[in-house]
Order: structure tokens, then sequence, then C-alpha cells
């Protein structure tokens, strides 16, 4: 089986979530936010799809596991940004645990650079409060600062750290296991 175009993919597919995602933080438009979201959550349904298959058949089953359950996680998230943020609110909530338990995995094992493991369990813990605070009834919608705000750029560098090392490592021929 030839990994460079799941990797290839998988990595465009992180790249496009996190630089989707930052950007529809900041727009002001619901409209265009909600289009961008939805790129952004179908990239990331796509790339952690392919990294469930791609790390379960190199025997790293704790890691497919972690992406798999961050398919689930973007997908509850892909549901909550189609509509107002206030109307959605205990999806968001039920993805954002998802998304901190799903990066928590994954960056537990030494598949990506201790750097990019960091930003993970960094973004996992800020999720975590985030969702605890939505279960315990505070109004917080994916744009409420100073959380989940603040939690998007090292989400977002975990991406990126995901899509690197995945993008380096097939121009290196090293094997992700």
């Amino acid at each position: 089986m030839k990994h460079e175009p799941i990797l290839t993919i998988a990595a465009t597919g992180l790249l496009t979530g996190c630089v989707l995602g930052m950007i529809g933080a900041f727009v002001p438009s619901d409209v265009v936010r909600n289009v961008l979201w939805a790129i952004d959550s179908s990239g990331l349904i796509l790339a952690a799809a392919l990294l469930t298959l791609y790390f379960f058949r190199k025997g790293n089953d704790i890691v497919a596991a972690g992406f798999l359950v961050f398919a689930i996680a973007e997908s509850i998230i892909f549901f909550s940004c189609a509509g107002a943020l206030t109307e959605s609110i205990p999806a968001f909530g039920t993805g954002t645990c998802l998304w901190a338990l799903s990066i928590a995995v994954i960056s537990s094992q030494r598949v990506f650079p201790w750097f990019v493991r960091g930003t993970g369990i960094l973004s996992a813990l800020l999720f975590v409060i985030v969702a605890f605070l939505i279960f315990t009834g505070h109004s917080m919608t994916a744009l409420t600062q100073p959380l989940p705000f603040f939690a998007y750029p090292f989400y977002a560098a975990t991406l990126a750290g995901w899509a690197w090392t995945l993008w380096y490592r097939k121009h290196t021929f090293i094997n992700v296991t």
C-alpha cells in the first residue's frame, strides 16, 4: 500500500481545517463563518478518517483510536456550525469534550514531536475546561472570550504540527509508527 497519497491528503485536510477555522473565528459575517467552518470541518473529518486507517494499518491502535474519536468530535462540531452559534451550545460542548479526549489520546503517544504533543495537551486541557463550563450551565459559544477563543491558537498549532510531521515524514521516507 502506498502511504504517500494518504499522508498528502491528510496533511492537506489538517492544514485546510487549521487555516479556515482560524479565519472563520475572525470574520464578522455569520454566513461566511459558517461556510468557512463547514469546509474546515470537512477537511478535518477526511484527514481524521484517513489517519485512523493509516495508524491502524501501522499497528498504532491508540493513535488510530484517537483519530477516530477526533473524526466523531469534528462531525459534532460540524453540526454545531450549521446555524446560529447560540442555538448549538450543547452540540458545541459535546464536540469540544470529544476534541479534548481525542487530542489528549493522540498527544499521549510518541508519534508526533514533543512540541506538537505539548500544544495538543494544552489545547485538550483548555477544551476540557470549556466543555465543563458548558455542561455546568455556562452559556458559551465557539467565539466566547477568553475561552474557547484563546484555545484555538493552540489547537491550530497542533493541527499544523500534525500536518507538518506527516508531510516531513512523507518526504524523508521515515515511517510514522
